[in-house]
């Protein structure tokens, strides 16, 4: 009986495991927006560690230009110094010719718990364990097993430099997060496919 609940338990664990991935809750766009594509994008990381944001950005940056935009990662032309102001940023995000920036915010990582019902055999009766009588003739009892998995809630807001006005913004989660390393590819095609189907970067070729 322990090693079906065990078995149970690692059934469950797996499959949570295997739908690791970013989905779109909400999105918003300024349909008042006819600038066209962009050109050049500026991707920010605005948290996570030092290491953790220059991957992430090298990654969207290496999608962007697949995508056929010129982009350029943001640790790379915005010094620290100039995140803390609108002026200084505003001056660094110019000094780079880009005409859009999108900006990447982690809000948030919750934990979540399931709970869900599973029928196990009861013992079975009979001679031989029931063997030669009906299946699982002592019937099934349900037994509850709890399982826990993490959701990471981002924010991602995409600027017009000339305007300096949001023109699409969404969130996403993200089921059980792995590594910045893994989970930023999809979540970047997610980002420009949402993009491009809006207009805001180049049709695909």
């Amino acid at each position: 009986m322990r090693a079906l609940r065990c078995l149970f338990a690692f059934a469950v664990a797996a499959l949570l495991s295997a739908c690791q991935s970013t989905s779109i809750q909400s999105a918003w766009f300024d349909s008042s927006y006819t600038a066209g594509p962009f050109r050049k994008i500026v991707v920010i990381a605005s948290d996570g560690t030092t290491a953790d944001s220059r991957v992430f950005e090298d990654i969207f940056v290496a999608k962007l230009q697949a995508a056929g935009v010129q982009a350029v990662p943001g640790y790379t032309t915005i010094p620290a110094d100039a995140r803390r102001a609108e002026a200084p940023f505003s001056a660094a995000v110019a000094a780079t010719g880009a005409d859009g920036v999108i900006l990447v915010r982690l809000l948030r990582v919750d934990t979540k718990t399931q709970v869900s019902t599973v029928m196990m055999p009861g013992p079975m009766v009979g001679p031989w364990g029931g063997f030669y009588g009906p299946w699982m003739a002592g019937g099934f009892y349900p037994v509850p097993d709890v399982t826990q998995y993490q959701v990471a809630s981002v924010e991602t807001n995409v600027y017009a430099v000339a305007t300096k006005t949001l023109v699409w913004a969404a969130t996403t989660q993200t089921m059980n997060p792995t590594t910045v390393a893994q989970e930023a590819p999809n979540y970047a095609d997610i980002i420009i496919t949402q993009l491009r189907a809006r207009g805001l970067v180049p049709p695909a070729k």
